[in-house]
């Protein structure tokens, strides 16, 4: 089963509808998008919570890292430069922070409010290889920036 993105977005656009809450959209967007596609093994949340710290959550999936510095690993990268971190084989990436033995390839997406700054990146595992597309980078970048920077 791989990920309807069109259904996707209005599912969660539809469950989402009037909450101003981060937390709760995140939660929301974690378990529509994590139970969406067999390739997401481990889906959710870092939030910038203090300048250059990433925390964790919400998510879904097995533990995550509780706190990543913006300065490593492919979620830092995504923090710190503000762009999609696709990423085909972890063990290529410079610095890569194995949070999961289990995880082969990633897909990182900052997560921006309404005044396009940086508040969370958005986090995607998976334990294929090379198991995501821009496709699926443009789709989940879409369904985040309805959510977030409305």
């Amino acid at each position: 089963m791989t990920a309807n993105y069109d259904t996707l977005a209005k599912t969660i656009a539809a469950l989402t509808e009037g909450e101003t809450d981060e937390v709760a959209l995140m939660a929301t967007v974690a378990c529509e998008v994590h139970h969406s596609d067999e390739r997401f093994d481990w889906t959710g949340f870092y939030r910038v919570t203090e300048p250059e710290v990433l925390k964790i959550g919400p998510y879904q999936g097995g533990h995550g890292c509780l706190v990543i510095p913006f300065s490593r690993g492919v979620c830092g990268a995504a923090a710190r430069t503000g762009q999609v971190q696709l990423v085909a084989d972890v063990e290529t990436f410079p610095d890569h922070i194995a949070c999961a033995s289990s995880t082969r390839s990633e897909l990182v997406l900052p997560v921006r409010d309404s005044g396009g700054n940086v508040i969370a990146v958005f986090d995607i595992d998976s334990d294929q290889p090379d198991a995501f597309r821009e496709e699926d980078a443009a789709a989940l970048g879409s369904i985040l920036a309805d959510v977030f920077a409305r």
